[in-house]
């Protein structure tokens, strides 16, 4: 099985922005956690992150063709406004979960607005890095129905 985990603006900034909100862990350190549940898994799990939405919509459309069977995202502040994001999500029929390392919930007003959510399947938030991994599990199961 092949995953896409897609981040966006910020998250290559783990451990060093807002320490209090998303944590003293890097980038590294989560892209090493998702590369052991590839391995503990058996799928192929891609991570990419980039800062500028475009970059983000051109990755989500090459999943359309290069036999991603699940994508799973973190859009960062493009989830408060971004259509165009919004739009290349619903263009693909996957599976897709969209994760937030912090509880946006709790947080302030136009962080609890996701236009993204919507065109997900699923949404985690306030489960930390694990997050990504329960949303791992979430596409496998998905996939295995």
């Amino acid at each position: 099985m092949k995953i896409l985990v897609i981040n966006g603006p910020n998250l290559n900034f783990l451990g060093i922005r807002e320490k209090g909100i998303y944590g003293t862990q890097d980038y590294k350190y989560l892209t090493d956690m998702i590369q052991s549940k590839a391995e503990e898994t058996g799928c192929e799990i891609e991570c990419f992150q980039s800062n500028h939405e475009g970059a983000i919509i051109d990755r989500l459309q090459e999943a359309y063709f290069d036999g991603t069977e699940g994508v799973v995202i973190n859009p960062g502040a493009f989830t408060h406004y971004s259509y165009a994001i919004r739009d290349a999500l619903a263009s693909i029929t996957l599976p897709k979960v969209e994760v937030h390392i912090s509880d946006i919930t709790k947080r302030e007003e136009f962080r609890r607005i996701s236009v993204t959510k919507v065109v997900c399947d699923h949404q985690i938030y306030g489960e930390g890095l694990e997050g990504y991994l329960m949303a791992i599990d979430f596409i496998i199961a998905k996939c295995q129905k």
